[in-house]
């Protein structure tokens, strides 16, 4: 099959490197993919894959007739078998001009749960309830990736007749513990071996809440459990000034490490003891199932399918709560000082992964479903 991606922005992000992914493991389709804006972080790595890569450099949160005639010329040049789109604008945009093309097998991909006010952007809201008038219409198929996006989507409007679970896919021959290069990467980042290392790798977000996170860690600190934690991330800098705000007023700058956007993410969470999730809205928290692949457990906020993918692997409490968030995170800190009971928890986090969200899984779930389609 000819397989034409379009995705909002091929910047750092889930979605983003979920279809990296895809293209980069389904080895029995062509896949092109079309940026609406520009290259972004994986642009480079689909090329070096051998995967086409056009962009239609739009600015963000607009449209323009040029990118719009663009995007149709590349529809009609590629004459794809299916159209699989990713994210509100994408779905929106692909959607239309797809049909507009000629091309009827069209998938839209839904990658979020919530949509609120202040959090999401204007457009991204008014596009989503754009998309739910129109979903009993122009996609063929809706791909959702977690069971909560689809019951949040289908009471906005969109045709639940119409979407399909595929669960995202990690490839755990990258996704693996390896104690050494987390060993390499403590002390690059001078954290002692012999530290208790929670972390957090979030990018700086409202929907990140890192408030929370940071209110249950005082909590701890105040009790004097001995931890460090370190933050990955865009925004995770000494030079983001509210979130240096945030960490002096409660006097957690010793015992957090800054570490930026960092492209090594396998070896993070290997040098992590454990992984900590406080976001107030997720679909399917990607950070999860790569830390767990990693052997490394997770305490999450129970938002998206995080639940499903942690199980009985880790700790699940409601978001917002910072008492329970420290209370989670109080109980990991004493069982991890029972090494053999900690030795098979990590154990269990990665056979779970293994079990229920491989790479290979995903693939053949998106090669059943464009199938499908086509029959």
């Amino acid at each position: 099959m000819k397989v034409l991606h379009v995705i909002t922005s091929l910047d750092a992000g889930g979605a983003e490197g979920v279809l990296t992914r895809l293209c980069e493991a389904d080895k029995s389709n062509d896949h092109h993919v079309v940026s609406l804006m520009d290259e972004g972080v994986y642009g480079e790595v689909l090329l070096k894959a051998g995967v086409g890569v056009s962009c239609l450099r739009l600015p963000k949160g607009a449209v323009s007739a040029k990118g719009l005639f663009k995007l149709w010329r590349i529809i009609r040049n590629t004459q794809p078998n299916v159209i699989q789109t990713w994210m509100y604008h994408a779905d929106f945009l692909g959607g239309l001009v797809g049909r507009l093309a000629g091309v009827r097998n069209i998938v839209w991909g839904i990658r979020n749960t919530e949509l609120e006010p202040g959090k999401s952007s204007r457009s991204a809201i008014l596009v989503a309830k754009l998309c739910a008038r129109l979903s009993s219409r122009i996609p063929a198929r809706i791909a959702v990736c977690a069971e909560k996006a689809a019951i949040v989507h289908e009471n906005l409007g969109y045709c639940r007749e119409k979407m399909v679970l595929v669960p995202n896919g990690y490839d755990l021959s990258r996704f693996r513990p390896v104690s050494e290069s987390g060993s390499a990467l403590r002390r690059e980042l001078g954290i002692s071996d012999t530290s208790f290392l929670m972390g957090m790798v979030a990018r700086f977000d409202p929907f990140k809440d890192h408030e929370t996170l940071f209110a249950a860690l005082d909590l701890l600190a105040a009790e004097g459990v001995d931890f460090q934690c370190l933050l990955v991330g865009t925004g995770m800098t000494s030079e983001n000034t509210e979130l240096n705000e945030a960490l002096m007023k409660r006097s957690l700058s010793q015992r957090i490490v800054l570490a930026g956007r960092r492209s090594d993410i396998p070896e993070v969470m290997s040098a992590l003891d454990l992984h900590v999730l406080s976001s107030s809205s997720e679909a399917f928290p990607n950070v999860l199932a790569e830390a767990m692949a990693c052997g490394t457990p997770c305490v999450s906020t129970d938002v998206g399918d995080a639940a499903l993918i942690v199980g009985d692997t880790g700790w699940i409490v409601p978001p917002g709560s910072p008492e329970q968030l420290a209370n989670a995170l109080r109980s990991a800190v004493l069982e991890y000082r029972l090494v053999e009971d900690w030795q098979n928890r990590k154990r269990e986090a990665r056979k779970r992964i293994e079990q229920r969200f491989s790479l290979e899984g995903m693939v053949a779930n998106f090669n059943s479903l464009w199938s499908d389609i086509l029959r």
